[in-house]
């Protein structure tokens, strides 16, 4: 299989997503996870006429009629019954979010009123209607209050409190393992040799999935052929995603393309025309399992777990956001293989409000030291050599 272009990866990958049904669980937990259901109002909102200031509450018809001072029939606050008056000449002091009686049609603040011996004088022009929040103005009984297919926010967990949605209805998440393989890399707590180096990708991809909500596995193998392909069989059993690093490239000890060949596993595709993470592998086992296999440097992981797998999960999950941002490229950029080249881009808002890229010069895949300070990898499309500073990109952000 030839070397395939990234929007045919892009196109092969989002071919695969994959429903993961839903689940009902407490509002209070909901946060950051996916909304699976229409948020519906049970009743009008506002359910009753209410004020939208404290003061007293009257018939206009009487101000009308020339008017100016009202008895004070009751005070009446929020959550208590409405108190309607008997004639037009009374008034009912009333605070902010109380339910108006039908009696009375128009609300005056303290400020434009004075009280003596319960007495209240209006001193304005008053109309109609004035400081009120009719019942049903913001939504009718019934309708939409929050579409699904979105991410939970604060405010969308305030709405469903208020409509008594006590347990929402939320996509279910895949079930990920991230495999990290290679006999050179060690646990982060030890103190390395002069040729090991401590294990990162793991961690960095488990990192990446919790603003997610997903508490992904994680599991180290060793360049062991029996191994790999035994702990494969059984990862491919337990989890719906295996998210794998190292082990796919060229060397004699990159095990998995072979493995998974053996495992009966199909491959998708195997190296793309992109920098960095040429090597990257996919595939899809005989129960729709699937394996993302990224090779090992760590900024390939990085920016191929942001370009394709989260792009992935959100379909998967019908997130209905895009995953890249447009912005303004800042610098010349010079990139002279017949690859797709991804530069890591510090990210900034100008003065007309347009998003903007300068790129930071690296040492290659392996040099994550950058991806600290820099915010998203800049896509730079593979028909041409040239990047001239005020084009516009595709960026894919991963430090928010």
């Amino acid at each position: 299989m030839e070397m395939i272009t990234v929007q045919q990866a892009e196109d092969i990958i989002l071919s695969q997503n994959q429903d993961f049904g839903k689940e009902y669980i407490p509002y209070e937990q909901a946060l950051g996870r996916i909304l699976a259901e229409d948020l519906i109002a049970d009743r009008d909102l506002p359910p009753f006429d209410r004020p939208t200031v404290d003061g007293i509450a009257i018939c206009h018809s009487s101000y009308e009629k020339g008017n100016r001072s009202f008895v004070i029939k009751a005070v009446q606050s929020a959550g208590e019954p409405s108190v309607a008056i008997d004639l037009e000449e009374e008034c009912i002091e009333i605070m902010t979010g109380a339910a108006l009686d039908h009696t009375v049609d128009t609300v005056i603040r303290y400020e434009d009123i004075s009280i003596d011996s319960g007495i209240a004088k209006v001193n304005i022009n008053s109309k109609k209607g004035q400081n009120i929040h009719l019942k049903g103005k913001d939504k009718k009984e019934g309708e939409i209050l929050v579409k699904a297919h979105q991410i939970i926010t604060p405010a969308i967990i305030g709405i469903a409190a208020s409509i008594g949605k006590t347990r929402i209805s939320v996509k279910k998440l895949p079930n990920i393992i991230i495999i990290s393989t290679g006999d050179e890399m060690i646990r982060p707590e030890k103190i390395p040799s002069p040729y090991q180096l401590r294990r990162s990708n793991g961690i960095t991809v488990q990192s990446v999935l919790k603003k997610y909500n997903i508490d992904a596995d994680t599991l180290h193998l060793d360049d062991h052929y029996e191994e790999i392909k035994k702990e494969l069989i059984r990862c491919i059993d337990e989890y719906d995603v295996l998210l794998m690093t190292g082990g796919v490239s060229m060397g004699k000890f990159d095990y998995l393309p072979q493995v998974c060949e053996e495992l009966g596993i199909e491959k998708l595709f195997h190296k793309i025309k992109q920098r960095p993470g040429k090597p990257f592998w996919f595939g899809k086992a005989r129960n729709k399992k699937l394996i993302f296999a990224f090779p090992g440097n760590p900024v390939s992981v990085f920016m191929c777990l942001h370009r394709y797998f989260i792009p992935w999960l959100k379909t998967s999950l019908e997130i209905r956001e895009d995953s890249y941002q447009f912005a303004v490229l800042q610098n010349d950029i010079d990139f002279q293989f017949p690859l797709q080249y991804f530069a890591q881009v510090k990210l900034k808002v100008n003065e007309s409000g347009q998003l903007t890229a300068e790129s930071v010069n690296t040492n290659g895949s392996g040099d994550f030291s950058h991806l600290a300070e820099t915010d998203a990898f800049i896509e730079l499309p593979l028909e041409q050599n040239c990047f001239k500073k005020g084009e516009v990109y595709k960026t894919w952000k991963y430090n928010d």
